[in-house]
Protein backbone atom coordinates (compact mmCIF):
# COMPACT_ATOMS: atom_id res chain seq x y z
CA UNK A 1 0.00 0.00 0.00
CA UNK A 2 2.71 2.68 0.81
CA UNK A 3 4.24 1.74 -3.43
CA UNK A 4 0.73 3.05 -3.51
CA UNK A 5 0.82 5.97 -2.08
CA UNK A 6 4.03 7.59 -3.61
CA UNK A 7 3.02 6.59 -6.84
CA UNK A 8 5.47 3.98 -7.30
CA UNK A 9 3.50 0.85 -8.87
CA UNK A 10 4.98 -0.96 -11.31
CA UNK A 11 8.23 0.11 -11.24
CA UNK A 12 10.21 3.47 -12.78
CA UNK A 13 9.06 4.81 -15.92
CA UNK A 14 11.09 5.50 -19.18
CA UNK A 15 11.02 8.95 -18.31
CA UNK A 16 11.88 8.65 -14.47
CA UNK A 17 15.08 5.92 -15.65
CA UNK A 18 16.04 8.83 -18.70
CA UNK A 19 15.75 11.59 -15.46
CA UNK A 20 17.91 9.71 -13.07
CA UNK A 21 20.49 8.89 -15.67
CA UNK A 22 20.75 12.70 -16.76
CA UNK A 23 20.71 13.05 -13.13
CA UNK A 24 24.04 11.20 -12.79
CA UNK A 25 25.72 12.94 -15.47
CA UNK A 26 25.06 16.42 -13.81
CA UNK A 27 26.22 15.13 -10.58
CA UNK A 28 29.77 13.93 -12.41
CA UNK A 29 29.80 17.08 -14.62
CA UNK A 30 29.62 18.89 -11.22
CA UNK A 31 32.09 16.99 -9.05
CA UNK A 32 34.47 17.03 -12.21
CA UNK A 33 34.34 20.96 -11.95
CA UNK A 34 34.31 21.21 -8.28
CA UNK A 35 38.09 19.11 -8.75
CA UNK A 36 38.94 21.61 -11.87
CA UNK A 37 38.36 24.88 -9.09
CA UNK A 38 40.05 23.27 -6.38
CA UNK A 39 42.90 22.93 -8.06
CA UNK A 40 43.05 25.89 -9.97
CA UNK A 41 42.59 27.42 -6.55
CA UNK A 42 45.15 25.73 -4.92
CA UNK A 43 46.86 27.13 -7.78
CA UNK A 44 46.42 30.62 -7.58
CA UNK A 45 46.93 29.90 -3.74
CA UNK A 46 50.38 28.61 -4.17
CA UNK A 47 51.23 31.69 -6.65
CA UNK A 48 49.81 34.48 -4.27
CA UNK A 49 51.86 32.54 -1.42
CA UNK A 50 55.07 32.99 -3.10
CA UNK A 51 54.75 36.40 -4.26
CA UNK A 52 54.00 37.04 -0.63
CA UNK A 53 56.70 35.77 0.33
CA UNK A 54 59.36 38.37 -2.18
CA UNK A 55 57.12 41.74 -0.59
CA UNK A 56 58.95 43.90 1.18
CA UNK A 57 58.24 46.85 3.69
CA UNK A 58 59.76 48.94 0.92
CA UNK A 59 57.12 47.44 -1.79
CA UNK A 60 53.99 48.33 0.32
CA UNK A 61 55.14 51.95 1.06
CA UNK A 62 55.80 52.36 -2.92
CA UNK A 63 51.84 51.33 -3.48
CA UNK A 64 50.85 53.39 -0.54
CA UNK A 65 51.65 56.66 -2.69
Amino acid sequence: MAKALIGYVGGPTVDQLRETARLRQRITDLEAEVLRLKLENDGLLKTLSERVDHVTAGDLLETAH
